[in-house]
């Protein structure tokens, strides 16, 4: 599964005919006052939109898109996989919107080009909170949160436990708990207050603590043996959870 794709893209004045074929959301990240725009006939009418507005439209939406003045748009498409399991039985099935673009979802599409620098757990939880988001909008009707059980769990944060050096994967965890990623996220969460990214990252700086005070390491190398490659994202994340900087917490 491809998850999701975000590209930057600038456009010279024009525009056109388009075809999809993901599910797209498209974010102006310029005002487009002579914007005109068509989705299932070439007759574009005039829709101005402004920054940080634009479009979501269903994968196999053909239509026209015309603009008076280069356009820069961060293009991000959702994989249709990703859509059904976040339980959406009818991806394709909606309207298209266009005009503001709800602000959580803005928030999160808008970074999405940063999500691969957090390590693959921490991209495959934001590339599912888009597609719930997603859900939410435009197929309100949600089943109901799916339970846990403590065997499942306890496999699961075993498994956590023992592997907190690797990159962590939300596909490896719901395995382990025989349920899909994005059920699996909402279980762990109802059982253990924590979001899986949360509770990794707080396991994480846990054994760092005791890695500080207990051995000669250097922060560096209890970084990487707390699965972090990014040093800077490691003080980042420590100093959250302890108010403190590895240095500091060493004593």
């Amino acid at each position: 599964m491809s998850g999701v794709t975000a590209s930057l893209q600038s456009l010279p004045p024009g525009g056109g005919l388009f075809e999809l074929t993901a599910l797209t959301i498209g974010i102006f990240l310029t005002d487009q006052p002579h914007h005109r725009f068509a989705a299932g006939t070439s007759r574009a009418a005039h829709k101005p939109l402004k920054k940080h507005e634009g479009w979501i439209l269903p994968a196999g939406t053909a239509g026209v898109c015309e603009f008076d003045d280069q356009l820069d748009v961060l293009a991000v498409t959702i994989d249709t996989g990703l859509i059904q399991e976040a339980g959406s039985n009818a991806p394709q099935d909606f309207a298209p919107l266009v005009g503001a673009i709800d602000p959580v979802l803005l928030g999160l599409s808008l970074g999405a080009q940063s999500f691969s620098a957090g390590g693959t757990l921490y991209r495959e939880t934001m590339h599912r909170a888009i597609a719930a988001q997603l859900v939410q909008i435009t197929a309100p009707q949600r089943p109901g949160q799916p339970d846990i059980e403590d065997r499942r769990l306890r496999r699961v944060l075993d498994y956590i436990h023992d592997h907190l050096a690797d990159d962590l994967t939300l596909a490896t965890m719901a395995d382990l708990a025989a349920m899909s990623p994005t059920h699996f996220s909402k279980a762990f969460k109802t059982a253990t207050g924590a979001s899986p990214l949360q509770y990794v990252i707080a396991a994480r700086i846990d054994l760092a603590q005791i890695l500080l005070k207990t051995t000669e390491l250097t922060v560096a190398e209890i970084a990487y043996r707390t699965g972090y490659q990014d040093l800077s994202r490691f003080g980042q994340h420590f100093k959250r959870k302890t108010g403190l900087t590895p240095a500091k917490a060493r004593g």
